[in-house]
């Protein structure tokens, strides 16, 4: 593998866990992936491969983030939030 699918591959896994900004339990999907990573790249690539670092750059630049992965972020983080209260209730 050359460093540069190196890079890209922990680039995507980066951006996925990002963009979902949910629990471990969840799975990431293919949309985050498509829809942040170029965002990731562009806006916090010093960051990487640190996810947790990636993670804050990406909701401290979520005003730059492109339209479709912000709403995927938002979509995501709701979703999170849901479970998260739906957790709490039991």
């Amino acid at each position: 593998m050359t460093r540069t699918q190196t890079i890209a591959s922990l680039l995507a896994v980066a951006t996925t866990a990002i963009a979902l900004q949910t629990s471990p339990g969840l799975a990431f999907s293919s949309e985050a992936q498509q829809m942040c990573t170029g965002d990731a790249m562009r806006l916090c690539s010093s960051e990487i491969p640190d996810i947790p670092r990636v993670r804050a750059c990406m909701v401290r630049n979520k005003a730059q983030v492109s339209p479709g992965c912000r709403a995927v972020m938002d979509r995501e983080a709701a979703t999170s939030a849901s479970h998260k209260r739906e957790a709490a209730a039991q």
